[in-house]
């Protein structure tokens, strides 16, 4: 495993050694990747700004040449280097995209056992936080730095993942990811709504629902892609007169996930769906005891599991993880 960190702005611009032993060093595992990544895409970008001012002056004098244009090019590349090492910021906004992302899946993660973790942070489409992760976000930069540049707008029915002004921790001592924040904060008044009906502390529906939806990035969609607002993974019964959406979902028999495709509710607004998950916590006799323990996030998720609203063997220990070290309050 390599060890030490490759510092490129040192070396020459066209050292493609040096490159080498970066992408090495990427894969390898090293924690000093993701900054070194950072540094050479502000590199580049400098580099191209240069280039694009190079190419709206006049290069046609009597003493312009081919020779003359490609040394102008390699002076630029080193003098971006020797920029990009002094730093511009670029960088730095870089290392905190990346470094959040993968905090962010780490909150959802909290509590799952290893193959469960990777399920997770797979379908929520993000790297686990781990020691070799800086190193893999840095893998990621070199092979796309464009992406970084241009990040996709979310859709409009989707949950924003959007920092808020306020920082609190959680009763463990935890800083919530910006996207956990943004989740609690856009669906607390639904769910203190939810609390009024059925007596379950707000913050208990809030973390089922970040369980079932990935924190609303894995929330169910429609074949369009718009949303169904289905928070709480609810399925469509026989007696289910409303909207239904198909979707692929992991269900455990004897212990063995099988995927398969089932009809889930679908509903207008976030409000409606945590509208007919209280509606069905309350009028459902096989959740009359979940009802009772709701004073104990612990008792609560397992009173869940218990009375069959998952068929995941280790849903109650993740649900009772994100209530008690994910969410603020």
């Amino acid at each position: 495993m390599i060890n030490q960190s490759i510092d490129l702005s040192s070396k020459l611009a066209f050292d493609t050694k040096g490159l080498g032993e970066l992408k090495q060093s990427a894969k390898a595992g090293s924690p000093e990747a993701l900054k070194t990544a950072a540094t050479q895409f502000e590199a580049m970008f400098i580099n191209m700004m240069m280039k694009s001012m190079r190419e709206a002056t006049p290069q046609d004098g009597m003493l312009d040449s081919q020779q003359t244009k490609t040394f102008t090019s390699m002076l630029d590349q080193q003098m971006s280097q020797n920029l990009a090492k002094r730093g511009i910021g670029l960088a730095d906004v870089l290392i905190r995209q990346l470094s959040a992302q993968n905090a962010g899946a780490q909150a959802l993660a909290i509590g799952a056992e290893p193959q469960a973790q990777a399920d997770i942070l797979a379908g929520a489409g993000r790297m686990p936080f781990l020691p070799g992760a800086a190193a893999m976000s840095a893998e990621r930069l070199l092979k796309t730095p464009g992406a970084l540049l241009a990040p996709a707008a979310a859709s409009s029915g989707a949950i924003s993942a959007a920092p808020s002004g306020t920082v609190g921790t959680t009763p463990s001592g935890r800083v919530p990811a910006p996207h956990v924040r943004a989740f609690q904060e856009k669906l607390t008044a639904e769910a203190d709504e939810a609390s009024r009906v059925t007596g379950i502390p707000a913050k208990f529906m809030l973390g089922q629902a970040a369980l079932e939806s990935g924190w609303g990035k894995r929330e169910i969609k429609h074949a369009d892609g718009s949303a169904s607002h289905n928070l709480f993974g609810i399925k469509a019964g026989a007696n289910w007169t409303g909207k239904v959406v198909n979707a692929v979902t992991t269900e455990y028999v004897n212990g063995v996930p099988q995927t398969r495709v089932e009809k889930f509710r679908a509903y207008d607004s976030y409000a409606d769906s945590f509208k007919d998950y209280a509606k069905l916590i309350t009028t459902n006799p096989r959740y009359e005891k979940v009802l009772a323990s709701a004073g104990d996030a612990a008792s609560f998720a397992h009173g869940l599991q218990k009375a069959g609203y998952a068929t995941d063997p280790h849903y109650a220990t993740k649900l009772s993880r994100i209530i008690s070290h994910s969410l603020l309050g």
